[in-house]
């Protein structure tokens, strides 16, 4: 048997009440990928995330991350994920290394390895200038980039980003794109990205577009928009999904953003 996909998922639903904020999906992501999952507002984006990274149980449907059950395995999920939510969530009282050996210890890494794990992360992401520095004096885009060096920090095998560039000036969102490049381009693990921005889903190797919970698009940047029969991905996304990235208000992003901490308070256990 070959590798397991990255992230699969058979006919995944998730309900609130009456609202199929998922709707059957289907979705296959193979390893070594980088991988766009793209659409409006209150699409699914976020809560197929909240399920993935174990934050949340489907309604019915079965999701895979690294060949493990959300459901059934969710500890061994959480050891093949490393997960940037929207908002911060770094301690800003600590040092960017005392951040990182925090996490260290909840990962369960061994103590001899720890402090050559740490310097080589915060190296990765250019910040070993100011490993010693409390993170409240950072910036926003250090503090991204921090996050970014804490998720590989256990060398995952699924590296997923909830719109990790919200907020971050142009030229910080192409230092982290050009930082999550790298890291798909060694094909040792998987990038998964929601993102509203559509350069950098043309940066993807592979796109979905999901709209009403539903997957409408897949493949890459250019087969979506030769199959939509134009010449811009924002052009293909519109006449697909028939509106805005923003012009929806999204009440999901928000219902993760509020379980991400739930994720880091169980540690992995």
């Amino acid at each position: 048997m070959g590798e397991p996909a990255a992230i699969r998922t058979r006919a995944l639903t998730r309900c609130y009440g009456s609202l199929r904020a998922l709707d059957g999906l289907d979705l296959e992501v193979a390893p070594g990928t980088l991988f766009a999952l793209l659409g409006p507002n209150g699409a699914g984006k976020s809560t197929a995330i909240a399920i993935l990274t174990t934050l949340l149980a489907p309604t019915s449907g079965e999701a895979f991350v690294a060949g493990f059950d959300v459901v059934r395995q969710p500890r061994d999920v959480r050891r093949s994920i490393g997960v940037v939510f929207q908002d911060v969530s770094l301690d800003d009282r600590l040092t960017a290394r005392e951040n990182l050996e925090l996490h260290a210890a909840m990962y369960g890494l061994p103590a001899r390895a720890r402090p050559a794990r740490v310097e080589h992360a915060i190296a990765s992401v250019g910040l070993a200038s100011a490993a010693s520095q409390r993170v409240r004096t950072f910036s926003g885009g250090m503090k991204r980039r921090l996050e970014i060096a804490r998720a590989m920090l256990h060398e995952p095998a699924v590296l997923v980003l909830d719109e990790p560039t919200v907020g971050l000036d142009p030229q910080t969102r192409r230092t982290v794109w050009e930082q999550l490049a790298a890291i798909a381009a060694t094909r040792s693990r998987t990038v998964f990205v929601t993102t509203h921005y559509m350069d950098e889903a043309e940066r993807c190797d592979d796109v979905a577009v999901v709209d009403h919970g539903k997957l409408v698009a897949r493949g890459s940047p250019a087969a979506i928009t030769a199959s939509a029969g134009v010449t811009r991905l924002e052009d293909a996304f519109m006449a697909l999904t028939g509106r805005n990235l923003r012009d929806v208000h999204d009440e999901e992003g928000g219902r993760l953003a509020a379980m991400g901490t739930n994720l880091r308070a169980r540690g992995r256990r």
